[in-house]
Parts: C-alpha cells; structure tokens; sequence
C-alpha cells in the first residue's frame, strides 16, 4: 500500500519508528524483513511488499526545491520506498549510486526521468 500523510503524521512514524525526531519524504515498512539485507528479484508470482508512507507536505517542499512538479515528487518518493521494499538501501556510497540508478530507470521508463526535468 502506498499512504499519503501530512508531516505531522510522518513525523510522528519517524520518532515511533526509526527514533528519529523529525519529518521526512518516505518510510518503507517492508512485511518480511529477513531477506532486506539483499535485493531482491520478483518472478512470477504477487507479492506483498509492504506499505510505503509519502508525506504531502514534504514533497511539496521538494518539488519546489529540484524544480519539477509534485506527481514527478510523489511518484520518485514511491519508486524510492518501493526500493527499499526489494532490499535497496543507500546507507554507503556504493550502495546509493546503485539505488540512485535504479530509481532513475524506473523513473526514466514512464518518462519522469530527472533529465526531463532540467
């Protein structure tokens, strides 16, 4: 499931859950969290992720901030928690040119890539 929230709300899952005292643009609460270690590749079959929780306001800022509108905000937003949810993360650098690539295909696939935006 995909859940948009106002700040108030996000803020509030990020200190619940992550112990972090502030808003932010996207959670990822992943359903089975044993394999997030490593990404992964879905064949096949439906499967359940997990819910990913978008802040409206956060976004909003966002938008405004890189230059582009709010459906291209909100959809990256969704693309990067949906990321997370296969087990992408960007905790080191290595690892945050790969989910940064990743997003931008997917992105680039429904032509919301950021060079359409520049």
């Amino acid at each position: 499931d995909i859940t948009i929230v106002d700040d108030e709300e996000i803020h509030q899952l990020n200190r619940d859950y992550r112990n972090v005292d502030r808003p932010t643009d996207v959670l990822s609460f992943a359903l089975d969290e044993d394999d997030e270690d490593e990404p992964e590749l879905l064949e096949g079959q439906l499967h359940l992720l997990g819910d990913i929780i978008i802040s409206a306001e956060t976004a909003t800022r966002q938008a405004e901030e890189f230059g582009h509108g709010l459906e291209r905000e909100i959809v990256y937003l969704a693309v990067h928690g949906l990321l997370h949810l296969l087990g992408y993360d960007h905790m080191v650098e290595e690892d945050k040119v790969i989910m940064r690539a990743k997003e931008e295909e997917a992105l680039r696939a429904i032509n919301l890539a950021e060079e359409n935006f520049k």
